[in-house]
């Protein structure tokens, strides 16, 4: 080998006899570099990297493209230090390695070592530039991409492609706008990069113009582009054009595209058309757990929770390993049928996957256990979160709330300041209903202070319509109304009927009767303000008043809403309502409500007959009130689940106060807790006491 190398260093041209030898020689190194960096590939690919840096380390004289392709693969692997390392081993550096050097410093996240190896750099092409305008983008830093970019002595149309997708995806939609316009030239990543960022930013009507304006250039649209399109006609309920679109995407043989599939399922389940997401998801063999939870969700967001789980466990059965997108869904699924032991089954898989510490699949499962009633497997849930995310501290906190955990909501809240996760609208939304379920008045006044004073942005209708209920559950219905009369924005039918059910507690007329004009200005048709008000006059013995509601609501048409409650029991929702026998186990249902009438009676109970609103007699009152439908799921649900097991009920409307006080003895006289849901909070009934320490 030495010898070719010294007769072409002293010859111009090699003799001819050498020729056909020297030619032989290059195509030998040439192989055997190839079958190097082939080698190195697949242990790359396999994650043998220790294999792939003994094999690295037999290489005679390794080139530049060698080094490059084991630093890309421990950068690859996070294993940034043994990058550097072999990096400074570097005899020579050209553009390539430094550029790759620089990418897997990003990649892991070390922003500052990226930014030294730029400022290093002795020669910088127009992928470096770009590559470092991206890390800056990539870690919030707009304003110095932004100056990167404009300082750069070339800018090709990937750079110009990197700062519009940077501009969109940090918010600044309007710079990106403007910048495509300034754009020399542009291509189809251009196009759609803009048209997807307009859309992720609210802007799905304009983005679907941009898509008019791309085909006028012509520009021909790819999978990408019809993507970005459907989840635009998605968002904005577009059928028509979406329809159009998938027509269009038939006809250039691109429907069974995951990357379009996925979106036009979702498309058409956004749309209320799930038949025909079906359909769509029906026409071919999906092995893509993105398009398997695209028909999840859709079928979730459909009301059709039941059909969701089926799908859950049809891609299970698949063999298909559901992300924490897919786990998302179908716990919400869980949550729209208040089936808990549906979701402890979905939290066994999540387990058996490695999933069951990941902080995704657990803010998930801390909402399904906290609105199917369990909050302490939500607690114990969040517990085992390492990292928690803002998320994880609103779910604990709202759930928290929902179930009239005051105290522990602030002490939440003083843990989550102390980790130093910056609390938004939403925590202060759930500190607010604490102190509202709670009766922490001053707690609610000093919050509600501080959100006014400092995170004026952040101020929306909830936190108002929040220290409304805080004044109003208090009693202090005058500074609730005035507070309403003072919003900066126009209160909502949801505030007055919230002041409306505090007169009733409070049992104040004068307000009532304002607020329920002004509920009635914007919901003409609302029943609630026409039976809170006529429960008000029944309760003050004004039956005058009554029958004149009663009259009004005939002549309007208007229907009140039925109270309801309801057991799910092994995937079964029993419902029930005030004095039905319908049930199958009916007869056994009134045997044990005539038992429990009796051991209550022997308790001291005494029915309260200023909760039955009607103009009859006691003894007709007392029945009426023994036969309320939670009762009737109570009684159900004691025949039919085992001795000591807890009792989850859900109800439509608020329970009634004698409900309340009797449902308090029957779970010290049967030994259980029961949890009652009502439409403003979560109960827990524990040996003669509820955790609303009567509060609600």
């Amino acid at each position: 080998m030495s010898t070719f190398r010294a007769i072409s260093q002293n010859l111009k041209s090699p003799p001819k006899f050498l020729s056909k030898h020297l030619m032989g020689f290059k195509n030998y190194s040439k192989q055997s570099i190839s079958s190097y960096k082939i080698s190195l590939h697949n242990h790359i690919r396999n994650q043998r990297l220790d294999q792939a840096r003994t094999l690295f380390e037999n290489i005679p004289s390794p080139s530049a493209q060698l080094y490059t392709i084991l630093i890309v693969g421990y950068a690859q692997n996070h294993r940034l230090n043994d990058a550097l390392k072999l990096f400074d081993k570097m005899p020579v550096r050209d553009t390539v390695s430094w550029n790759s050097m620089l990418k897997g410093c990003l990649d892991c996240g070390d922003f500052i070592m990226a930014t030294k190896l730029f400022d290093e750099m002795p020669e910088k092409n127009v992928v470096s530039w770009t590559t470092m305008v991206n890390g800056y983008l990539r870690f919030g830093a707009v304003d110095k991409a932004e100056r990167l970019f404009f300082n750069m002595p070339v800018r090709d149309m990937a750079a110009w492609n990197s700062m519009i997708y940077g501009y969109c995806c940090n918010g600044r939609v309007d710079d990106a706008l403007r910048l495509f316009e300034e754009m020399p030239c542009k291509n189809v990543i251009s196009w759609t990069t803009m048209i997807g960022g307009m859309d992720n930013n609210g802007k799905s009507n304009e983005s679907l113009i941009l898509f008019q304006k791309m085909l006028a250039s012509g520009i021909v649209p790819t999978s990408s582009t019809f993507s970005s399109l459907l989840t635009a006609c998605a968002n904005v309920l577009d059928l028509y054009l979406g329809m159009q679109i998938h027509g269009c995407v038939i006809r250039i043989g691109r429907c069974f595209d995951e990357f379009i599939c996925a979106p036009l399922i979702t498309f058409y389940a956004n749309c209320k058309r799930i038949e025909d997401a079906c359909k769509v998801f029906n026409e071919n063999l999906h092995m893509s757990v993105v398009v398997w939870t695209a028909l999840l969700t859709g079928n979730g967001l459909n009301h059709k929770h039941d059909d969701a789980l089926k799908i859950f466990a049809g891609m299970i059965n698949m063999g298909i390993f559901p992300n924490q997108s897919t786990f998302t869904s179908v716990l919400n699924s869980c949550c729209g049928l208040e089936d808990v032991d549906q979701g402890k089954e979905i939290h066994t898989v999540a387990i058996k996957l490695g999933l069951e510490n990941d902080v995704f699949v657990c803010n998930s499962l801390i909402v399904m256990y906290s609105e199917c009633g369990n909050v302490k497997d939500a607690v114990a849930v969040f517990r085992k979160i390492g990292e928690k995310n803002v998320v994880s501290w609103n779910s604990m906190i709202v759930g928290s709330a929902q179930h009239g955990c005051g105290q522990w909501t602030l002490t939440l809240f003083s843990q989550m300041i102390r980790v130093g996760v910056d609390p938004d609208e939403i925590t202060f939304t759930g500190l607010l209903s604490a102190c509202s379920h709670s009766g922490l008045l001053q707690k609610g006044r000093c919050f509600f202070e501080y959100i006014s004073r400092y995170k004026s942005n952040d101020m929306k209708l909830q936190h108002y319509a929040c220290m409304a209920d805080i004044f109003g559950r208090c009693g202090k219905l005058e500074e609730a109304e005035e507070l309403i009369r003072s919003m900066p924005m126009e209160a909502n039918s949801m505030i007055w009927l919230a002041l409306l059910s505090a007169c009733r507690v409070h049992s104040n007329l004068d307000v009532a009767e304002r607020a329920a004009q002004r509920l009635l200005d914007l919901e003409p048709h609302c029943s609630a303000a026409y039976v809170l008000l006529s429960n008000l006059y029944a309760s003050a013995g004004q039956w005058n008043d009554v029958s004149r509601m009663r009259v009004k609501m005939k002549q309007g048409g208007i229907v009140k809403q039925p109270g309801c409650s309801w057991v799910t029991l092994r995937g079964m929702r029993h419902e029930f309502r005030s004095g039905d026998r319908w049930h199958p186990l009916s007869e056994k249902i009134y045997q044990k409500l005539e038992w429990l009438r009796g051991k209550l009676k022997e308790f001291g109970y005494t029915p309260d007959q200023s909760f039955s609103l009607h103009d009859v007699e006691d003894e007709q009152k007392e029945e009426m009130l023994s036969y309320h439908s939670e009762r009737l799921a109570i009684a159900f649900a004691l025949i039919s689940t085992a001795e000591g097991s807890p009792i989850t009920v859900m109800k439509n409307l608020r329970v009634c106060g004698d409900c309340h006080s009797a449902i308090k003895l029957i779970a010290k006289i049967v030994g259980r807790e029961i949890v009652v849901r009502d439409s403003n909070r979560f109960h827990h009934f524990r040996s003669g006491t509820c955790s609303c320490e009567d509060y609600w």
